[in-house]
């Protein structure tokens, strides 16, 4: 059993970090459960080697840490249950393209008007949220460190344990996908 004073430091860190790690999980996931899910893991690990922590950097810093490599665990986890076969790339493929490689006529992407400014619309940003969390985890991910967070390719190959080409794939797959919601949802409105 941990000393009454170890209870009591994580007992504090609990109280005082739990909402700023959560915030981050829950940007990173896009999920509430995965997201307390992971801060619950942080907590436990962070008690577990509590002997490994110096005081060398800030309990936040730590912690946070500890929280990155839990959520890098669980984009693994999951890429590693969502590998695509050939035979899915092909079905996929036809929802958007002919035998030929041809656009199909209600697919084609559309000019879209008056675009520079829609991160701007608040609506805009809500229906670009729902149309993200339609995406597959891994393709949400990929997206996310991508676009938003501005992290080079290789960089996210490492975190998502892919393969460069794969990357890439991901990355197509997942720009029709928003693109086919985004014309559902916002521009044919």
């Amino acid at each position: 059993m941990a000393p009454k004073n170890d209870v009591s430091l994580v007992e504090s860190w609990v109280e005082a970090y739990s909402d700023n790690l959560y915030s981050w999980a829950l940007y990173k996931t896009g999920s509430k459960e995965i997201a307390e899910d992971l801060v619950q893991e942080t907590f436990l690990a962070a008690c577990e080697s509590l002997d490994k922590f110096k005081g060398k950097s800030e309990p936040k810093t730590w912690l946070f840490g500890i929280l990155n490599n839990k959520i890098a665990d669980h984009f693994r986890k999951v890429y590693k249950t969502q590998k695509i076969n050939d035979e899915e790339n092909k079905v996929f493929f036809k929802k958007f393209f002919d035998e030929s490689g041809n656009w199909i006529k209600e697919e084609r992407p559309q000019a879209w008007e008056n675009d520079e400014h829609l991160l701007d619309n608040e609506d805009f940003v809500k229906v670009l949220q729902v149309c993200l969390k339609e995406l597959p985890d891994t393709w949400y991910s990929a997206i996310q460190l991508k676009f938003f967070e501005q992290k080079k390719g290789e960089i996210i190959c490492q975190e998502l344990q892919i393969s460069t080409t794969n990357f890439w794939q991901i990355l197509h797959r997942a720009k029709l996908q928003l693109r086919k919601c985004l014309q559902a949802k916002w521009f044919k409105n």
